[in-house]
């Protein structure tokens, strides 16, 4: 049986792989906890997607649930413009295109296309500036990187692997405060 890993834990698993873990740990306790104006603002971003409301063209598809066998990966779509055949991932603001969200943008695509649907485009929309962000379709290259990073995730073994902080990244991590690796704390205080 395939172990599934959430797209959107890609993005993650590159900024911090501790703060997967340390996710999973407090996922059940209160968000105000440990969510900062990013997260928030961006979760309620996400709210016209998640009840299907961003859109109301009949040929839009809001809110997919997506997964891929080949890749062993599974999560959701924000919009999919079916006459465009053209996917977007929604994002509150984006000052920089990192390579996770790209490999959450891949994925969700290689999961579509496994599923039937066809992506000719690919782009992300930034909510704040209400500005498109064309992004170009990955190559075999690309799509090469983005296995060896899924294989790289699953063989991740905190014990084993030695953990290096990043003082720049743990005053951005929502769990800084939270996290016994570091004494940093965030920007978001």
């Amino acid at each position: 049986m395939i172990d599934y890993i959430s797209i959107s834990t890609l993005n993650d698993f590159i900024f911090c792989p501790y703060s997967i873990y340390l996710h999973n740990v407090y996922m059940e306790t209160d968000e105000t906890m440990y969510h900062a104006t990013p997260q928030t603002k961006g979760k309620l971003a996400h709210e016209g997607i998640d009840q299907k409301k961003a859109s109301n063209r009949a040929d839009d598809i809001l809110a997919l649930s997506v997964y891929s066998e080949k890749y062993g990966i599974m999560g959701k779509i924000d919009l999919y413009k079916r006459k465009e055949k053209k996917l977007i991932e929604r994002k509150n603001q984006l000052k920089k295109i990192f390579r996770g969200q790209l490999y959450q943008l891949w994925g969700q695509m290689v999961c579509m296309q496994e599923m039937g649907y066809e992506i000719e485009s690919l782009a992300f929309y930034e909510m704040s500036t209400n500005k498109m962000i064309p992004v170009e379709m990955p190559e075999e290259r690309d799509l090469q990187e983005l296995r060896d990073f899924i294989k790289r995730f699953r063989e991740y073994n905190p014990d084993s692997t030695p953990f290096t902080i990043n003082p720049n990244k743990c005053r951005h991590c929502i769990y800084s405060n939270l996290c016994d690796k570091t004494t940093e704390e965030n920007v978001y205080t």
